[in-house]
């Protein structure tokens, strides 16, 4: 049986992703803080809210996960899926209260969302259309619900799956081997969040 590691490191929306990969068909999710278990799992899951600073030191105080991460996605080619803050993380690094290194999974910098325009909010939040980029892997066009002030600015446009529209394009998914991230929260996203967590947990890459 195909094993679903969700790691769990203190990240806010565990549950509301865990409800949400088991509705959209997930049989085998394991809620997990033990690089053991990652390193051995066959997808991966890694939800996001709150400060990238914040993330990323909870993330890297569990000892062994970043090597496990790393050993399963970059090593075995084990699908990824980084939620929100999740997907952040895979930069080179965030500016958010300072500059901070990511994973550098997928080059690039977090910075915040810039606007001259009054009528453009920061965050960024609600619904709002998921534009695609290339041809990237899992993703639909469609509507999905986005809370962040931070974006993805990837340095290579070809990691850009999909954008939206808040002021100008906003990243909203990156996409690289078998790495998947998305910056809208699926589990908030009714039946297009579900329908794309239904074919991550079907995608071979």
């Amino acid at each position: 049986m195909t094993t679903l590691a969700l790691i769990d490191y203190g990240a806010g929306n565990l549950h509301s992703v865990h409800n949400a990969l088991r509705k959209a068909g997930a049989r085998n999710v394991t809620i997990t803080a033990d690089a053991d278990v990652v390193a051995k799992a066959d997808r991966i899951v890694l939800p996001g809210v709150g400060a990238f600073r914040a993330c990323r030191d909870a993330l890297v105080a569990i000892p062994g996960m970043v090597d496990a991460m790393d050993a399963a996605v970059n090593g075995r080619g084990v699908p990824f899926l980084g939620v929100c803050v999740g997907m952040q993380l895979l930069a080179d690094a965030g500016e958010e209260f300072g500059r901070h290194e990511g994973l550098g999974w997928i080059a690039g910098t977090v910075k915040r969302i810039e606007t001259t325009d009054p009528a453009i909010k920061v965050p960024h939040m609600g619904w709002n259309d998921v534009i695609l980029r290339g041809a990237p892997p899992l993703l639909e066009a469609g509507e999905a619900y986005f809370l962040h002030s931070y974006h993805f600015e990837a340095d290579d446009p070809a990691h850009v799956a999909a954008v939206t529209d808040h002021g100008g394009p906003l990243v909203a998914a990156v996409a690289r081997d078998s790495i998947v991230g998305c910056q809208f929260h699926p589990e908030k996203s009714q039946t297009y969040g579900l329908s794309f967590l239904s074919r991550f947990l079907e995608w071979r890459p």
